[in-house]
């Protein structure tokens, strides 16, 4: 198991890595509660879910009414959290692996998914140690879903996701946009006004541009897919996918092969 203080990124100690790590440890347990004081992060998580799992079904031609619609799909899961994506793709019949730098997040996932009798592949590891060997395993589906606007060297991270992905595969990146709205609405907005999350959560110096990400992975061999926002209704309380990128968006890419 690594140790925190000594995790690593493409060779380089991050510091801004490991202290990203310390700050979700603390929040592990609570992302998961429907009704907890992160019930609004939870229905963001549901929104996104079966956005996703709408493009994977186009993608792969699947249909989403069986109970085992993504067998024989290989899915990785970069920063999995406490495996709020994790299960329900595994539940659908998908090989599941979810990674995550808190160990903390990786012990909570495994005992939820033990206590449901879930199969999935946790390990507690950063993604570039995937890498780190002559037989990278490569997968159908690659998501990375509200993790790089955590991290220092974002290219680094894109470049492993790309390696990690099989040809004909689905990459999935969810994150914030660097806009001047992306930091009224994410940051003054959600930590300091509503309190949907805690403050320093984000820093927005870290958020990524759509265009950043699309003309770094193109050099991988994707092709954009598409992009899709998605907003909060603050009358209903509800999430849902819009055109509007200028917050939070997917972006979706497969790599030809």
């Amino acid at each position: 198991m690594l140790d925190r203080d000594q995790l690593t990124y493409s060779g380089n100690t991050v510091n801004k890595t490991a202290k990203e790590i310390a700050k979700f440890d603390q929040l592990a347990e609570d992302w998961r509660d429907p009704n907890g004081k992160f019930k609004h992060i939870f229905k963001f998580n549901q929104a996104r879910l079966s956005a996703i799992e709408q493009t994977i079904s186009t993608h792969f031609r699947r249909d989403l009414s069986s109970k085992t619609a993504l067998k024989g799909l290989n899915l990785l899961d970069i920063g999995c959290g406490a495996g709020l994506l994790c299960e329900p793709f595994a539940q659908q019949g998908a090989d599941v692996t979810g990674i995550d730098g808190s160990d903390q997040n990786i012990r909570i996932a495994k005992r939820h998914a033990k206590n449901k009798d879930i199969s999935i592949n946790y390990i507690h590891c950063l993604a570039d140690a995937l890498t780190n060997n002559p037989n990278v395993k490569q997968y159908d589906i690659v998501l990375n879903t509200e993790v790089i606007e955590h991290v220092s060297d974002q290219k680094a991270l894109m470049d492993t996701c790309c390696q990690l992905l099989k040809p004909g595969g689905l990459l999935v990146f969810a994150t914030l946009n660097r806009t001047i709205k992306s930091y009224l609405v994410a940051i003054l907005g959600a930590e300091y006004v509503m309190r949907y999350l805690p403050v320093g959560t984000h820093e927005w110096r870290y958020f990524v541009k759509p265009k950043e990400i699309s003309d770094h992975i193109e050099k991988h061999g994707l092709h954009i897919i598409k992009k899709e926002g998605m907003s909060f209704n603050p009358l209903n309380k509800q999430w849902k996918i819009t055109n509007n990128t200028e917050v939070n968006y997917l972006l979706y890419a497969y790599k030809a092969g």
